[in-house]
């Protein structure tokens, strides 16, 4: 599903004696599977969720995600490929003007949906997060962790193959942090890849997951799923 072969990123004005964000990365992800990757601010978390994404080009390696690859991958068809994708922020970035409906629909729409189509996707969708009566709400009137369950809707609204979950808990209280969690887990258990970021290790324990750490740019450990992470 995801392949990444000595992978490696060097942004412009590093000292030759600094870190790259990411150095010679190997990793490989296969489908339905969870995997959760850890690391402090700087580690190279963010890099390596941009290759995955195509936001980011290597300076050297090969990366595959879904049979593609991004080698011989087209400009004309990244937008193809992110279609595939899913991406979950902590900050939400939903439409502050829209209606909790308006939101997953939007993300339809530009991916070419028909109207039909969303009208059939959207309440489904909505009843998978949780969210069935707020559909007529808008962001303002929605609590912090309700917020994140549109964004996640809206994301898994096209049924991506991978969904990538960055930091999605870093917003949120003690409460809705379980619920993010467990929803993104469900979401798993339904067939879809999920990578998860966080430096929260009770997160970690919760999913009981493979688990990536990856610090100055180097994966460090690889923890599989069932052995205690620290």
């Amino acid at each position: 599903m995801i392949t990444l072969e000595d992978v490696s990123k060097r942004y412009g004005g590093l000292r030759a004696d600094e870190a790259p964000a990411l150095d010679s990365v190997n990793l490989h992800v296969d489908p339905r599977e969870l995997v959760v990757i850890v690391g402090s601010s700087g580690s190279g978390k963010s890099t390596l969720l941009k290759m995955i994404t195509r936001e980011e080009l290597p300076d050297k390696g090969r990366i595959m995600v879904g049979g593609i690859d991004y080698d011989t991958l087209s400009r004309k068809h990244i937008p193809h490929l992110r279609r595939r994708i899913g991406v979950v922020f902590q900050d939400f970035k939903l439409l502050p003007d829209r209606t909790v409906c308006e939101n997953v629909a939007f993300a339809l729409e530009i991916a070419g949906h028909t109207n039909a189509e969303t009208r059939n996707i959207v309440p489904r969708v909505l009843e998978l997060v949780g969210l069935a009566d707020k559909i007529n709400k808008l962001p303002a009137q929605l609590s912090g962790g309700e917020k994140q369950r549109v964004a996640i809707a809206r994301s898994v609204a096209r049924q991506p193959r991978i969904l990538i979950a960055d930091e999605p808990t870093g917003n949120l209280d003690n409460k809705n942090t379980w619920e993010i969690v467990d929803l993104v887990k469900k979401i798993n258990d339904l067939g879809t890849t999920v990578l998860f970021t966080t430096h929260n290790l009770e997160i970690v324990h919760r999913l009981n997951a493979r688990t990536v750490r990856i610090e100055d740019g180097k994966v460090v450990a690889d923890v599989p799923r069932g052995k205690v992470v620290r």
